[in-house]
């Protein structure tokens, strides 16, 4: 992974998918000692845990899958605890994949502008999930700023990130120096701090990630 430079540019292209297959390679690549095809099966549901352990969901409760893909934790997520869902992301083709994937009348799936403008319209989630997606966007802060708006005082962050950014440029997947960890820690109160087992994560992953969980400002009651 290089370094980024001021002559690369953002290409969030890579994520403009036309069908599930492609969809599930990018969204899980391939990494030593695991498949996508192991990472979807094993990573997924294994994540779905940890975020229920931290957050005890219920038919009540409204979640933020930002940057859901597929919606493939949304899809977990929605069938063990009956949640609803509000799936978000910036490529087309995910948006227009993710509702027949999930299938659920729970979920529904919209772009950050159309999160903003729910936002500034009063919309607020209990709980805001980000896997492996603020290592990609191209200004994390402005993201993590949005995450905060979006959920309530006192309501909660779960997030699976590699600790080097991978930022997708016509050069190749790039490391911009961003220290998205840190970022976490000034916006939100830190809770919790995990990485995925070998078992689930492959030779790489564990030590090459993180995962924690964090509280916004203020009380929910």
């Amino acid at each position: 992974m290089n370094e980024a430079n001021s002559s690369a540019n953002y290409t969030p292209e890579i994520f403009d998918v036309t069908n599930v297959d492609a969809a599930r390679r990018i969204i899980l690549t391939a990494e030593s000692g695991t498949t996508t095809d192991e990472r979807w099966v094993k990573e997924t549901p294994w994540l779905a845990d940890r975020i229920l352990e931290q957050f005890a969901l219920t038919e009540r409760h409204v979640v933020i899958d930002f940057g859901c893909g597929l919606g493939r934790v949304a899809k977990v997520l929605i069938e063990r605890t009956q949640c609803w869902v509000i799936g978000v992301d910036m490529s087309q083709g995910m948006r227009q994949l993710a509702p027949a994937y999930v299938e659920s009348p729970r979920f529904a799936v919209v772009s950050p502008p159309m999160l903003d403008l729910m936002t500034a319209r009063g919309f607020r989630a209990e709980l805001a999930i980000a896997v492996w997606v603020l290592q990609h966007v191209a200004q994390p802060e402005v993201d993590i700023d949005r995450l905060r708006r979006a959920v309530v005082p006192g309501g909660g962050v779960f997030v699976a990130n590699n600790v080097r950014r991978a930022v997708p440029t016509d050069r190749g997947w790039a490391h911009d120096g961003v220290d998205v960890e840190g970022l976490l820690a000034r916006t939100f109160t830190p809770v919790w701090r995990g990485t995925l087992p070998p078992e689930i994560g492959g030779d790489v992953l564990p030590g090459a990630s993180f995962l924690g969980t964090y509280r916004t400002a203020g009380s929910t009651g």
